[in-house]
């Protein structure tokens, strides 16, 4: 309750993000009634009195969009704006959660998948939360190795470039980020190669991430955009 003698409620928000047809995608599901009926929001449900918050995050993506494989989960911000859901004072913590790319959740029949670039009208103020997870991560793709949460346990370089370049919203150059990722000591070949194509020609290696914990490997790192 605010001191105003007001109801206050606190809930939890998940911004979940994968690489979907060579996109950054959210995941968003259409409320069923008011307030903002029709429009789309981020999966969401109140904080119970004995969860932390993101105890409370897991569970609500488990339980209502059935999403069990979080490859990362990070707290985002606190929004706290008095009037962001109409007649009732709403606290929200939200979270950024990620999803590899070799994964396909089941997701019920309201739910679907937006690019971050193309996003519908959505509810209250979770435009400005999806804006908010995908300028996290691509802020954290420059300085960690972040990118072991989009991309599947093995993949060429190729891949890779394309995860980073729809993660990014620009073209990243293989050799390039292979360069730089080699440098920070966060790629390691498999020893394996893809399956040869019908073309022939030399299968393309196997690499994987040397570590799937997020850690910071470049502090002053900044990936930008070709000029």
């Amino acid at each position: 309750m605010t001191a105003d003698g007001r109801d206050a409620g606190h809930e939890v928000l998940a911004g979940v993000l994968q690489i979907r047809d060579e996109r950054l995608q959210v995941m968003l599901w259409q409320r069923a009634k008011e307030p903002a009926l029709h429009r789309w929001s981020l999966p969401r449900g109140w904080l119970a009195s004995d969860e932390d918050v993101e105890a409370s995050i897991r569970r609500q993506l488990a339980e209502k969009v059935d999403v069990h494989k979080l490859s990362h989960v990070e707290q985002l911000s606190v929004f706290s704006a008095p009037g962001r859901v109409p007649d009732r004072r709403v606290i929200a913590t939200a979270f950024l959660c990620l999803v590899p790319a070799d994964v396909d959740p089941e997701v019920p029949a309201d739910t679907r998948w937006f690019p971050v670039d193309d996003l519908p009208v959505t509810a209250f103020d979770h435009e400005e939360i999806v804006l908010a997870a995908r300028d996290r991560l691509r802020a954290k793709l420059s300085y960690t190795n972040i990118g072991f949460a989009l991309a599947p346990p093995e993949f060429t370089v190729s891949e890779l470039r394309g995860i980073y370049s729809a993660a990014l919203g620009y073209q990243v150059a293989a050799t390039n980020l292979q360069r730089v990722l080699s440098r920070r000591g966060v790629l390691d070949a498999t020893g394996r190669t893809m399956p040869a194509g019908r073309s022939g020609g030399r299968p393309p290696a196997l690499f994987r991430f040397t570590s799937r914990d997020l850690q910071v490997t470049d502090p002053f790192a900044v990936f930008r955009p070709p000029a």
